[in-house]
């Protein structure tokens, strides 16, 4: 058996994709709870209906889809560019490690400066952590997978250091833990439970959205990841374009870590994401790597966190069983998407010239 590349990709099916990877994971997700003992149609209707029914889940599910949509529009970006950043989690903590910097050095200091020098000193971090993996792909064409995804590990301990360390809160009973944040060191509140920073990541996908499908720079982006010797007779940088989706993605997610920390967090802590990081390399492809596409893949994702907390509550599933149907939705998009483009071949070329 091997793949053969299609003479033509199936629009119709591009469009489906994401519908029949979605499909395929109820129906795998009801064999899990099935084979649990469960009953599936109940876990189903709670995992992602129930979400639905209430005000405040609605609320939750548009602040857990926050972060994603923020990460998942940068990494899109980045992966139309074939720069496969896979340490959004690393940046995100970055982000947070600084932006927290503010109240925990000056907690004083309370006017819309702070936040705003929160939310910027975020952006930085993130970016400051993404260039790493990007000047080691330039200089010594190192794998950015690898070294993204192990500064990962790397920041999140320096997290852990600071937190039980020189940031611990002295008031905090010992716990891992900063000072609370409070003031305008947080951001204000539209609702009881929407904060600003979901409209504002609305706005950046969209923006983001704009400028991949009317602008030069998007334009940059898309015949680099397609043809990068096209980009190279057309003048374009593959090294610019490297380190340009490299700190976009990284500053979105570090822009994401500050609003964690400023809203739902609220200080910082040994965990501060439940993995958005990660999640939002499955919101970027289930979005077809557009970033208007990837404000529903983010709602959809995030329906899955609530729904997964309902469940683990209502049913006694262990909140494994949730990141389970999360690597099985991005294992049926993979494989669709696979598919579109290549079909599969049984027969060998041996036996096709006897």
């Amino acid at each position: 058996m091997r793949l053969e590349k299609r003479p033509e990709r199936s629009n119709a099916m591009a469009i489906a994709s994401p519908f029949i990877a979605f499909a395929l994971t109820i129906v795998t997700a009801a064999i899990i709870f099935t084979l649990r003992g469960n009953n599936p149609f109940a876990a189903l209707y709670v995992y992602f209906i129930e979400p639905l029914t209430a005000l405040w889940s609605i609320e939750q599910t548009l602040v857990k889809a926050s972060p994603l949509i923020l990460i998942g529009a940068g990494l899109s970006v980045a992966y139309r560019a074939n720069v496969w950043n896979i340490g959004a989690e690393g940046q995100l903590t970055a982000g947070a490690i600084l932006a927290g910097s503010v109240p925990v050095l000056f907690p004083q200091w309370q006017s819309p400066l702070a936040l705003l020098a929160m939310i910027i000193l975020g952006v930085i971090g993130g970016m400051l952590w993404a260039s790493i993996p990007a000047i080691l792909r330039n200089r010594f064409n190192a794998n950015e997978i690898l070294t993204s995804l192990m500064l990962v590990y790397v920041v999140q301990l320096l997290l852990d250091y600071l937190v039980r360390g020189p940031w611990r809160d002295p008031q905090g009973f010992n716990f891992p833990k900063t000072v609370s944040f409070s003031g305008w060191q947080t951001l204000p509140y539209l609702t009881s439970g929407i904060h600003a920073g979901v409209v504002i990541t609305v706005l950046i996908a969209l923006a983001l959205g704009l400028v991949m499908s009317r602008t030069l720079k998007g334009f940059e982006i898309a015949v680099t990841g397609q043809s990068p010797r096209a980009a190279r007779f057309a003048g374009f940088s593959e090294k610019s374009t490297v380190m340009f989706c490299f700190l976009l993605a990284g500053g979105l997610a570090g822009l994401a870590g500050a609003f964690e920390i400023s809203s739902v967090v609220g200080q910082l802590q040994p965990q501060i994401s439940p993995g958005y990081g990660f999640a939002a390399i499955i919101v970027a492809f289930l979005g077809r790597l557009n970033p208007i596409g990837v404000i529903f893949a983010g709602l959809l994702l995030a329906l899955s966190y609530i729904g997964g907390e309902a469940v683990q509550t209502a049913l006694q599933i262990p909140d494994k069983i949730t990141r389970v149907i999360q690597g099985i939705l991005l294992f049926y998009i993979l494989a669709c998407d696979t598919l579109i483009n290549y079909r599969i071949v049984t027969s060998s070329p041996v036996l096709q010239k006897a």
